[in-house]
Order: structure tokens, then C-alpha cells, then sequence
């Protein structure tokens, strides 16, 4: 059995999760980071994910119009009880009216039609781009809570995944809205998103790079970036409970109280981070993560080559 880990590091590290989560700097490498530097131990991979479902909490709450909406949208045409519509195929036709990419300003063109039909896209979209992800993790849920831990690759990661996020706001022409996304969209991002289970990348750093070489906007990559998350954060963080709440082996073990803190203290500052990204992107670039991301990655290292703190 590991060390016990105490209410400071509970809290410390329920406050990163929600810090870092939705910013493209990895939420993962910074508990292993945290932990690791200044705590003397790795909090492990499953109180990572247990976390991560306050985060997510934040998500669905931030964007529970537009979820319900999808949702909707995509039984209602699934089932084919829509009252106004027939059943919409699966199609890459472009909609141009989508009151959600209006950053809550009135939308004076709103079309329920192409709303309805836009939802119910979007909805299979996520669906079909979270399949990539769900068999790797299955897959490769030993290397991750194992050797993908370790702070030399972590390191490595958060400055080789630093120029590509500058790569991609370099090259991505960033003219197409969420609108305009079609389905080869949503399975490019969601193979990026796989990219995300090596700690150190950046789910949303992974899929909104992968956007932005689309050609999508950066609210628009942003935004489904978020929607895309959930359905993978979840799933791994329900399926982490068991063992996050009975640990074993080396590492912090954190007791199901101190989770419970946590996983709230990351949902309140998740909740915040959301909005301000939100924000940021929309007149900001993401070259501001990318010096701090090498920087870290440097500072690690070099922390890591002195012996002041062990890779494992």
C-alpha cells in the first residue's frame, strides 16, 4: 500500500484538476506534476479520472441548454416522433444558423429547422467520434496507469504537443463554424482526442489542434471539444471508482471523503475555467499555452536530470 494522502493534497490537487482540465496544458500531467514535485508520490491514474468527473459536472451544467437540446434533437429524429419534421439523415450538409456559436447574444436569424437538424448532426458526431477512444483506453488501461506516467514522457509530450498546437494555429485557416462541421470533422477529432490518454498532450490541446487544422474556427473547435469530452471523461472516471476508492500499490491513496472534496473543488473551478475560456479563445490564440507548456516541460526535465524528483 502507498502513503495516505492528506486533506492538503486532496485539496491542492482537486484545485489543478479544475485549473488545468479545459486548458491546453494537460490536467493530467499537472497532477502528476504536482504530486509528484511536491509531494514526493503520484496521486495514481484513477484519482485522475475520478476527479475529472467534477470537471465534467462543470461541462454539463455550463452547456446544459445546448445538450438537452442535442439530445433532443438526436432521440426525437432517432425515434421519429418529431412533430415538425421528418428524419433527418446523417449528411455533411452545411446548416448556417446555430444560436450556440452566437456566445450568448441574441440571434436574430434563429431557424428551429436547421437548429433541429444541426443538433441531431452534432449528436452523432460525438457519438461516432467517441468509439476511438473507448477501445484504446479499454485497450490500453495498464500502460496508462503504469509506464505513460512516468515524468521523463510526460515532460517530452507537453513540449512536442506544444508545437503542435502552435503548428496548428499557424497553418489552420480557422473560417469554418460549428455549423459547418461534418462527419470526417468529428472522426478526425476524435482520434486526436486518443492522443489524450498519454499524459502530458491535452485532451482539449489534442482536439481543438486537430480542429483548427481543419480549418474550424477556434470557438468552434473549443466547443465540440468540450462536447466531445464528455461521454470519454465520464466513462473513464465512473469506470475508475472502484479502484480509486479501494487503492492499492504504490502511490498517494486518497480516501473516499477526500475524493468526494476534491472531485466538488474541481467542479466549482472547472466551472469558472470554462467560462473564461470560452472567453479567451474568442479573441485570444492558443500560442499563450504553448512558451508555458515548453517551459514547464523544460523545468521537469531538468528537475528530473538533477535527481531532485524521481520519473516513477
Amino acid at each position: 500500500m502507498g502513503e495516505s494522502m492528506t486533506w492538503i493534497q486532496a485539496l491542492v490537487l482537486g484545485l489543478v484538476q479544475g485549473l488545468t482540465e479545459f486548458l491546453p496544458i494537460s490536467s493530467s500531467a499537472h497532477l502528476r506534476i504536482v504530486s509528484g514535485v511536491f509531494f514526493g508520490d503520484d496521486a495514481g491514474a484513477s484519482f485522475t479520472a475520478v476527479t475529472q468527473l467534477g470537471t465534467e459536472a462543470a461541462v454539463l451544467v455550463y452547456f446544459a441548454k445546448d445538450i438537452w437540446r442535442i439530445l433532443q434533437a438526436w432521440f426525437g429524429t432517432v425515434l421519429g416522433k418529431l412533430s415538425s419534421r421528418q428524419t433527418v439523415p446523417i449528411t455533411d450538409q452545411v446548416t448556417t444558423r446555430l444560436p450556440v456559436v452566437t456566445m450568448g447574444q441574441a440571434d436574430r436569424y434563429f431557424d428551429e429547422e436547421r437548429q433541429r437538424e444541426l443538433d441531431y448532426r452534432v449528436g452523432w458526431y460525438v457519438i461516432i467520434a467517441t468509439i476511438p477512444i473507448g477501445v484504446l483506453g479499454f485497450l490500453l488501461k495498464d500502460v496508462i496507469r503504469t509506464a505513460a506516467r512516468n515524468l521523463w514522457l510526460i515532460s517530452f509530450m507537453l513540449i512536442a504537443f506544444a508545437l503542435v498546437i502552435a503548428a496548428a494555429e499557424y497553418y489552420g485557416r480557422k473560417l469554418r463554424p460549428l455549423e459547418q462541421l461534418t462527419t470526417r470533422d468529428g472522426l478526425v477529432m476524435g482520434f486526436a482526442q486518443c492522443l489524450a490518454l498519454i499524459p502530458g498532450v491535452s485532451r482539449s490541446g489534442a482536439t481543438s489542434s486537430a480542429g483548427l487544422f481543419l480549418g474550424l474556427t477556434r470557438e468552434a473547435s473549443v466547443r465540440f471539444s468540450f462536447l466531445l469530452a464528455i461521454p470519454a471523461v465520464t466513462a473513464s472516471g465512473l469506470f475508475s471508482i472502484p479502484d480509486a476508492f479501494k487503492p492499492a500499490g504504490e502511490g498517494l491513496n486518497a480516501s473516499g471523503a477526500q475524493l468526494i472534496v476534491a472531485t466538488l473543488l474541481a467542479f466549482v473551478v472547472g466551472y469558472a475555467s470554462v467560462a473564461w475560456l470560452l472567453k479567451f479563445v474568442a479573441k485570444h490564440s492558443l500560442d499563450w499555452f504553448v512558451g508555458y507548456r515548453i517551459v514547464l516541460g523544460l523545468t521537469v526535465m531538468g528537475l528530473l536530470a538533477t535527481g531532485v524528483v524521481s520519473a516513477t
